[in-house]
C-alpha cells in the first residue's frame, strides 16, 4: 500500500474530530454558564435573606430592652419578627425572583433572628444536562445588640 493510499482513508478523521471537540465545547459553555447563574443567584437570594435577618434582629421597641448582667440586651419577639421580615421582603425589588418565599423568621433566643428563604432558579439555557430548575434555600442569622 503506497502513502497515497494511506493517506486517503484518512479523508474526513479531522473533520469529526472538528465536530466532536466543537459539540465539547459547547456543552463545557453551557454548564459553566448554568453554574454561574445559579451561583450568582444563590449570591442575590442571600444578600436578601441577611438583609432580612438584620431588619429582624431590630424589630424591638426600646420598652423589650432589659438590664442583665451582660448589659443591656434587647428581647425579641417572634412576631415581631416576622411581621418586619414579611415587610421587609414585600418592600424589597423581588420581581426577579420566581417563587420566593420566607420560610422561616423568627428570634429562637430572645437576641436574634434566623431568616430562611427560598425561591425557584431555572438555567439561562434549557439543556439534557442541566435540569429545568431547581429550588434555592438559604438562610441568615444576624444578633441584636444594644449599646
Amino acid at each position: 500500500m503506497g502513502t497515497s493510499q494511506r493517506m486517503r482513508d484518512d479523508d474526513g478523521s479531522a473533520l469529526v474530530l472538528t465536530i466532536f471537540y466543537g459539540f465539547l465545547s459547547l456543552v463545557l459553555i453551557f454548564l459553566v454558564v448554568a453554574a454561574t447563574s445559579l451561583y450568582l443567584e444563590r449570591k442575590r437570594l442571600f444578600t436578601l435573606a441577611d438583609g432580612a435577618a438584620l431588619v429582624g434582629a431590630e424589630s424591638y421597641d426600646l420598652d423589650d430592652v432589659i438590664r442583665t448582667p451582660q448589659g443591656f440586651r434587647p428581647q425579641l419577639e417572634p412576631e415581631k419578627v416576622a411581621d418586619a421580615v414579611a415587610e421587609y421582603v414585600s418592600a424589597a425589588p423581588t420581581s426577579e425572583f420566581e417563587g420566593l418565599s420566607v420560610d422561616e423568621a423568627t428570634s429562637a433566643d430572645g437576641s436574634g433572628a434566623t431568616v430562611s428563604l427560598s425561591a425557584y432558579w431555572r438555567p439561562p439555557f434549557i439543556s439534557l444536562l442541566v435540569s429545568e430548575g431547581l429550588r434555592i434555600e438559604v438562610s441568615a442569622n444576624a444578633r441584636s445588640i444594644f449599646s
